[in-house]
C-alpha cells in the first residue's frame, strides 16, 4: 500500500499543552510565553518515492528547517529550538511519520499523520506530550 503525501502548506489552528512539553526542554519562562501565541506554518514537501522530505515550520519569530530521508538516521541540529543536537530518524508506522530523537533528553520524538485536510502533530519528551493541529491551506 503507498503511503500518504504529505506535500503542502499547513496553519496552525489549536494547540495543547504546549507550556509544560517547552518547560520539560528547559526553555525558560520568557521564551515559552512568546512560542505560546505564535501560530507556525508548516512547508512540507515530501517526495513518496525516494522518502526525501522538508519540513519548514515558519513564525514571525524563528524558522525552523527539518530536511531528512525517511528512514535514514541522521543528526539534527535543534539549536532554534533549544541548543541541543541529537541522533534523529523518522520512519513509517502506518500511514504515521514517527520521529525518535536521541540525546539528553529521554523519549523525545513526534508523530505526524493526516486526516482529511487537518496535519496532526503530537511532540514528546520525559513523559510530556503536546499535541497541534494544522489546517491544510487551499
Amino acid at each position: 500500500m503507498s503511503k500518504p503525501n504529505y506535500s503542502g502548506t499547513y496553519h496552525m489552528v489549536e494547540q495543547e499543552n504546549m507550556d509544560a512539553y517547552l518547560a520539560a526542554l528547559d526553555i525558560n519562562i520568557a521564551l515559552r510565553k512568546i512560542v505560546l501565541l505564535l501560530r507556525p506554518t508548516k512547508e512540507i514537501t515530501h517526495d513518496p518515492a525516494t522518502g526525501a522530505m522538508k519540513i519548514r515550520t515558519l513564525t514571525t519569530f524563528k524558522n525552523f528547517i527539518m530536511d531528512f530521508t525517511i528512514g535514514k538516521e541522521f543528526t539534527e541540529d535543534l539549536g532554534p529550538v533549544d541548543g541541543r543536537t541529537c541522533q534523529t530518524t523518522v520512519s513509517w508506522e502506518g500511514d504515521k511519520l514517527v520521529c525518535v530523537q536521541r540525546g539528553e533528553k529521554e523519549g523525545r520524538g513526534w508523530t505526524h499523520w493526516l486526516e482529511g485536510n487537518k496535519l496532526h502533530l503530537e511532540m514528546r519528551v520525559q513523559g510530556i506530550v503536546a499535541k497541534q493541529v494544522f489546517k491544510k491551506a487551499e
